[in-house]
């Protein structure tokens, strides 16, 4: 039968050769597949929590750390957990530039935090919102840049990690919706709402 997926606003398709790389053949429907990656997702948080409260920046703003956190949440349920996607999207960078953006990405982070550009909440906030964009995989983007926030704002600067609307944002409905406006927002370098939405 295979996986059949039908996607909701905002998602980014995945294509026939990355949905052969799916671990669990049992996994059929969207439904199925957002369970199975919640429990890896859990797994991971669970890795974070264990690991000592605080880090410096160039600890955790590595290309290693990105990729590590994307295996981490995915590797129980694709066999690309955790690899730079080869395929075009809907969104993001050609895929022969997720690696130059994403260090870009890093060291303005870096720098960010050294100068005190911006506030933790917008450093992070920024960095999720420029993690997607480039989009470094194939599946799982959004919700990875979520837990990089999570990792920044706890982890560097030692502040509540964010609340995401309630974590409601899977399923469709007003806290998906507000979501979708606040990246839009942030796509014309609008940062408030969706500094707003995440501390819901």
């Amino acid at each position: 039968m295979g996986l059949n997926i039908e996607y909701k606003d905002g998602q980014t398709p995945i294509d026939e050769e990355e949905k052969s790389g799916l671990l669990i053949s049992a996994i059929t429907t969207r439904g199925e597949l957002d369970e199975a990656e919640q429990r890896n997702i859990e797994d991971a948080m669970l890795w974070l929590a264990q690991r000592r409260k605080r880090f410096t920046a160039t600890e955790i703003l590595t290309e290693r750390f990105i990729c590590e956190l994307h295996k981490r949440m995915f590797s129980g349920v694709w066999s690309w957990a955790g690899r730079f996607r080869n395929s075009e999207k809907n969104i993001g960078v050609l895929p022969y530039l997720i690696g130059v953006r994403l260090h870009a990405l890093l060291e303005d982070c870096i720098y960010w935090i050294e100068n005190e550009t911006y506030s933790p909440d917008e450093i992070a906030i920024r960095f999720k919102h420029r993690i997607v964009a480039i989009h470094c995989f194939a599946n799982g983007n959004g919700r990875h840049s979520r837990l990089i926030a999570d990792v920044i704002i706890d982890k560097i600067f030692a502040q509540e990690v964010f609340s995401w609307g309630g974590n409601r944002l899977m399923s469709d409905g007003e806290s998906r919706a507000a979501y979708l406006v606040a990246l839009k927002k942030a796509d014309q370098h609008q940062y408030e709402d969706l500094k707003e939405f995440s501390r819901l």
